[in-house]
């Protein structure tokens, strides 16, 4: 005899495919997040202890002006850095998501527009930076890899909730 407390066969054989779909969403969020999260961190990381070569990786595009490429070289570093420790904790992830991806496609831009000028320079990203032989080049390489970061900012972007996050925690989500 039912109590009518139990779930239906239905709503079971309903609901399971559903809250597997959404641990496996969870699942690859979280991996997006840490993906992300260690890549800016160590991107930052590397450059925060040589100022010097973290401007000079900026002023090599000749996009901005010396003394605004040497500010955004200097804070460029600490900026990586509190955005992939944000992620790695999964704390405010989708304004985080936001950021990053925005700052990815910036990357992306200015990689691809120092390319179509014809400049030759190590990319900075992960250190180094500035002038180089162009036999020395890895545009194509350079956009494809921040493209493959901006995406993974993009999916937090649209599905911030994630697996393990201090979010969840602290505001549930």
């Amino acid at each position: 005899m039912s109590t009518g407390t139990e779930p239906s066969t239905e709503t079971t054989a309903v609901a399971e495919p559903a809250d597997r779909r959404t641990r496996v969403l969870d699942l690859v969020g979280l991996l997006a997040r840490l993906f992300l999260g260690a890549v800016l961190v160590y991107a930052g990381a590397v450059k925060i202890g040589h100022p010097v070569t973290a401007q000079r990786a900026v002023q090599a595009y000749e996009v901005l002006p010396t003394g605004l490429a040497n500010t955004v070289g200097l804070a460029l570093p600490w900026v990586e850095v509190v955005l992939g420790v944000l992620l790695l904790l999964g704390l405010f992830t989708r304004p985080v998501a936001v950021v990053s991806t925005l700052l990815m496609a910036a990357f992306v831009v200015g990689i691809a527009q120092a390319w179509a000028r014809g400049l030759t320079i190590d990319c900075g990203c992960f250190g180094g930076g500035g002038q180089i032989g162009a036999a020395d080049t890895t545009y194509p390489q350079e956009i494809g890899r921040d493209a493959v970061f901006a995406l993974a900012g993009a999916w937090l972007w649209w599905r911030p909730r994630t697996l393990a996050s201090l979010d969840r925690v602290l505001f549930g989500s």
